[in-house]
């Protein structure tokens, strides 16, 4: 009998050879696009803001949904406040009638923990609010460089704290699903991690993590991709820098940084389900396969969705790039069997 290996990949889907002319362009097109505008720690954090709001930088300004609803979650530090927005199913329009979703959605939003905030991924919840019937809640935690780590994961893990002691009170069910891009997948994990060592019944119907960062130290994908569309390596290094001053590569290795290094034996049998999405232009490809793969070798259920030629933040390029409508129908099945678990 042939020997098999027992961790089987799937090459071709690596292969740039393999990636769609509309994928090609795509990414030919974000590179030029790219080169035109300043960087952001060129003109500094907040003055980028504001040109992203006034869609000034090299991509449009973020789409802003009439229905969201702008709230605040108590934080640890007194007289504080942290900003929040819920998305409610289209087909939900009165307050009684939101009150009986079936659950909520934590979402964090990515940015590299400096950019973006509450408002900036109103599409995406939206998506997930009407496929799940569920309250997508987004947390406004705060930013770096004004306010490096870990103040950021604080008010995460203060927002996931909430939901989990109110979502049944205030949307119709519990805490369902956690998620997040880029920097809001790294943050989701670190709430996700700090939730199952709180609440020791914690029960999540799933995790929606989009081309997360969960390894700080640098992987061999961040540093040999080249000049990739988004986030090419000089743009990660200061962002990375930006959210970990003057922090040593031993120091960014601690799991309270880099979710990748959490020592997962005690979750066994605990680990909610996982979904992993990630183009291979992306240089936090090795993010996505490693970390679902070591959810698999701890017993958790992971699904680990590949995206040959789709550049980081792909899935929001669902009408030029055919990869991001699939990963599209991708997360809105993974939401679906999620939550048919709960009827079975």
């Amino acid at each position: 009998m042939p020997l098999k290996s027992d961790v089987v990949i799937e090459a071709a889907k690596f292969d740039p050879a393999n990636n769609s002319e509309q994928a090609n362009k795509l990414n030919q097109y974000l590179l030029s696009v790219g080169d035109k505008g300043p960087a952001w720690y060129e003109v500094g954090a907040p003055k980028y803001r504001e040109m992203r709001w006034k869609g000034e930088s090299a991509f449009p300004a973020p789409t802003v949904i009439a229905a969201g609803v702008n709230f605040t979650i108590p934080s640890r530090e007194p007289g504080r406040n942290i900003p929040c927005r819920v998305l409610y199913p289209s087909k939900r329009t009165t307050d009684t009638d939101r009150k009986q979703c079936r659950g909520s959605v934590m979402h964090i939003h990515g940015g590299g923990w400096v950019l973006g905030d509450e408002r900036s991924s109103d599409p995406l919840c939206q998506f997930y609010a009407d496929t799940g019937d569920l309250a997508v809640v987004t947390v406004g935690y705060r930013h770096a460089p004004e306010d490096p780590f870990p103040k950021g994961p604080e008010d995460c893990f203060d927002a996931g704290e909430y939901l989990v002691k109110n979502s049944e009170k205030d949307y119709g069910g519990p805490l369902r699903f956690i998620g997040g891009e880029s920097a809001g997948g790294h943050l989701s994990l670190l709430v996700v991690f700090h939730l199952l060592k709180a609440f020791s019944k914690l029960d999540l119907c799933g995790l929606i993590l989009n081309f997360g960062c969960y390894d700080l130290t640098e992987t061999p994908s961040h540093v040999n991709t080249g000049n990739t569309p988004i986030i090419p390596p000089k743009t990660l290094e200061h962002f990375r820098n930006a959210f970990l001053p003057n922090m040593s590569l031993l120091e960014r290795r601690s799991p309270s940084v880099s979710p990748y290094y959490e020592n997962l034996a005690p979750f066994r049998g605990r680990l909610p389900s996982a979904l992993f999405t990630c183009g291979t232009e992306d240089p936090l490809l090795d993010d996505s396969v490693m970390m679902g793969t070591r959810w698999l070798m701890a017993g958790g259920e992971a699904y680990i969705k590949i995206y040959t030629g789709g550049p980081h933040g792909f899935v929001a390029f669902g009408e030029a790039l055919k990869e991001a409508q699939m990963a599209m129908g991708d997360i809105a099945t993974y939401i679906e069997q999620c939550m048919e678990k709960l009827d079975s």
